[in-house]
């Protein structure tokens, strides 16, 4: 996987390499390049010369997100000569790196050679490269064996080793290896290389073990990414376009799946490369929802780790407490020793209404009655959190005001930038904030809970308390956000209740979480496709004119495509199929200028003035819930629903769609195919939907 820095990856769940275009790492303190795993830097420098000279790529081939192939010469492209030695340098990642480098000599008499390979490993921990800190606390130590180096780091009980073997005769130095073979003319040298990364317990035991375990031979990734893809419904349509990010997003959430070793082998999505390669709680749910109707196996081992790392207690550096699902986790150094609070850390606000959402939804597709009841308890310590610690101030709202006050999130919402939410001045609010969209998930859940309470856990009476609790929500909600001399939804309210004005697409999340009056969506739905928050390519995080507008400010003006695909979601919900369409539309292009994969986010710049999506210069990639967003789009434009034991379809496919059919959609009926046909001569059903079958 290749991006616009020039930097080539390979990943496998956590495990991950970056390097240049050349194969070489060569890290500084806060570039994240390297190779990487449970949060830590096991290889910060891996340089290969021949002949004291490093080497430049003249191809590479990364079409597999787990195996790369460099074609390599030495010298530089600006001053190549034709050259009689070149190399292949293959690497594949998995539980461990492995790579093999393969020699030719095309000149006419034969060569000896000085292979090196600089080795070198700063285990540096995820957030020092990410906050530059360049002191570690520990101390390094290296060995040389026979046909070893093996590299480490202590720091009390926390250890981290690399090993370095070959499986050609090689010279192990403190900093590195070397080899000299004689090539004849004609001739080719071929070695490979291991680097297997240890996480050590206290007695010595590596924790990775049983993940090799699970994996023992590489040479089943292949199959296993075939297997996932195949899979998955078929997605046919004349749109290359939407064949390609189709394809690509597959494969990337394949990329990112990771097994958490208390799941016994089941894989949960990674949020994303290179800074959230763990668990997100948001995250995942988000990507979950997303992804129901063509890889609906990642929801029930979401769900259940997140409900076996659910607080259950008080804990202000955490902030954790009792119900409230976590935001992330983390197994790096700074969390082992509570410099970061991510072992797990709670701070979010979100993720606890969202577990329930996906509990319902997954329901819903696949009618899995047996997991509604085995994370009953679960649903319920959610659902009280939300009413028993996120109302701060007693007024019906999920509030958040963190208490690590050193590292803990300031923002505890799906924007978690510093000053993401701030007053169309640009004057940022006090604290503690509610956001609007998280009291539609609240709202949302309620819903949810009390059909899973009524139809599942045989407790109508605490269905009808939330259904009273809801409607109440749904009341205060509409009288205390709602700008009625602007037509839209306040981004949050202040501490004091003052509604925080900004123009946001945070409204877009209310509409899919039903939290709108049907009197109220039309301008809603006028606002989010204005010139002021659509681009062209997509819906704005923060609309043009507002006080910390910025095209390129992480939540300050992007657009994010999963934040797009949820409001598309939101729009078909309330009958403006037209509009879903655009953003379809916008985002689909987008995605070629980026091969296909659709980064974290890109800058909001209008597109009549750029005519090409700008690349924001941090964005993740591949992450998760972008990954997503091309099936939740999918799902939009076909208007597939969950109707009890039947899928049902009410298609408006926008013009750049002709024809779109989606093949053996596994649910709870087997499995259907839909089929629909852009007619624009054909009005969209408004009430109820068509079984899932031929549309023409």
């Amino acid at each position: 996987m290749r991006d616009i820095a020039g930097t080539v990856s390979c990943i496998d769940g956590n495990t991950f390499i970056v390097s240049d275009t050349s194969g070489d790492v060569a890290a500084s303190a806060a570039t994240p390049v390297g190779l990487f795993a449970a949060d830590t830097r096991f290889l910060s420098r891996w340089v290969l010369t021949i002949n004291g000279e490093r080497l430049t790529a003249l191809s590479v081939d990364d079409s597999q997100y787990y195996e790369v192939a460099f074609f390599v010469v030495p010298g530089g492209q600006v001053d190549y000569v034709q050259a009689d030695v070149s190399a292949i340098r293959r690497r594949r990642i998995g539980p461990d790196l492995v790579e093999s480098l393969t020699i030719f000599n095309y000149g006419d008499e034969e060569i000896e050679l000085d292979v090196r390979w600089e080795v070198a490993a700063d285990f540096a921990d995820i957030f020092d490269i990410k906050f530059d800190v360049r002191e570690k606390a520990g101390s390094h130590y290296t060995h040389v064996g026979p046909g070893e180096l093996r590299l480490g780091y202590r720091r009390g009980t926390f250890r981290r080793e690399a090993s370095v073997s070959a499986s050609e005769p090689a010279a192990f130095d403190p900093g590195g290896l070397r080899f000299t073979p004689r090539l004849r003319s004609g001739g080719r040298w071929s070695t490979d290389l291991r680097v297997v990364m240890r996480a050590l317990r206290p007695d010595g035991v590596d924790f990775r073990a049983p993940i090799r375990a699970l994996r023992p031979d590489d040479s089943t990734l292949p199959e296993s990414v075939r297997t996932w893809v195949a899979a998955a419904p078929k997605l046919d349509t004349e749109h290359a376009a939407l064949r390609e990010v189709y394809h690509r997003s597959l494969v990337d959430l394949a990329a990112l799946r990771f097994a958490p070793l208390s799941l016994g082998g089941a894989s949960v999505p990674a949020a994303g490369l290179p800074w959230f390669m763990t668990l997100f709680g948001r995250d995942s749910l988000l990507t979950c929802l997303q992804t129901l109707p063509v890889t609906p196996s990642l929801t029930p081992p979401t769900l259940r780790i997140l409900a076996s790392l659910q607080g259950a207690r008080t804990d202000h550096l955490l902030e954790e407490d009792p119900g409230r699902i976590l935001h992330e986790l983390r197994y790096g150094e700074s969390s082992a020793f509570e410099e970061q609070p991510h072992s797990p850390y709670y701070g979010t606000v979100d993720a606890s209404p969202l577990f329930v959402v996906l509990l319902d939804e997954y329901e819903r597709w696949s009618g899995d009655a047996a997991l509604v009841r085995e994370l009953e308890q679960e649903a319920r310590a959610a659902i009280a959190w939300i009413d028993d610690y996120a109302d701060l101030t007693s007024t019906g709202y999920v509030w958040y005001k963190r208490r690590n006050q050193v590292t803990g999130l300031e923002n505890q919402c799906w924007k978690d930038s510093w000053d993401s939410i701030s007053y169309a001045d640009g004057r940022l609010p006090g604290f503690p904030r509610a956001t609007c969209e998280v009291q539609g998930y609240a709202y949302d859940a309620k819903i949810r809970a009390a059909r899973l309470a009524r139809t599942f856990w045989g407790d109508p009476a605490y269905a009808d308390r939330l259904e009273r609790e809801a409607a109440a929500l749904y009341e205060r909600f509409n009288r205390d956000f709602w700008l009625d001399d602007r037509g839209y939804y306040a981004l949050a309210l202040d501490h004091d209740g003052t509604p925080v004005d900004s123009l946001s697409s945070n409204i877009g999340h209310l509409l899919w979480s039903g939290i709108v009056p049907p009197d109220r969506a039309t301008q809603v739905a006028g606002h989010l496709m204005g010139p002021a928050l659509f681009s062209g390519w997509g819906v704005r995080t923060l609309a043009e004119g507002q006080g910390r507008y910025n095209p390129l400010g992480y939540h300050n003006g992007t657009v994010w495509p999963f934040d797009n695909s949820f409001i598309a979601w939101g729009l078909r919900r309330y009958g403006f199929a037209t509009e879903a369409g655009r953003i379809v539309e916008g985002i689909v292009d987008a995605a070629t200028y980026f091969q296909g994969r659709l980064p974290e986010a890109f800058g909001g710049f209008e597109r009549h003035v750029t005519r090409y999506p700008v690349r924001y210069p941090t964005a993740g990639s591949p992450q998760a819930w972008s990954s997503g967003a091309c099936p939740l789009l999918i799902r939009t434009m076909l208007g597939l629903e969950p109707h009890e034991d039947h899928l049902a379809v009410n298609p408006a496919l926008p013009p750049a769609f002709d024809r779109i059919a989606l093949l053996d959609i596994p649910g709870r009926w087997g499995e259907v195919d839909a089929f629909a046909r852009h007619r624009p001569d054909r009005p969209v059903p408004e009430d109820g939907h068509h079984p899932a079958s031929s549309m023409e």
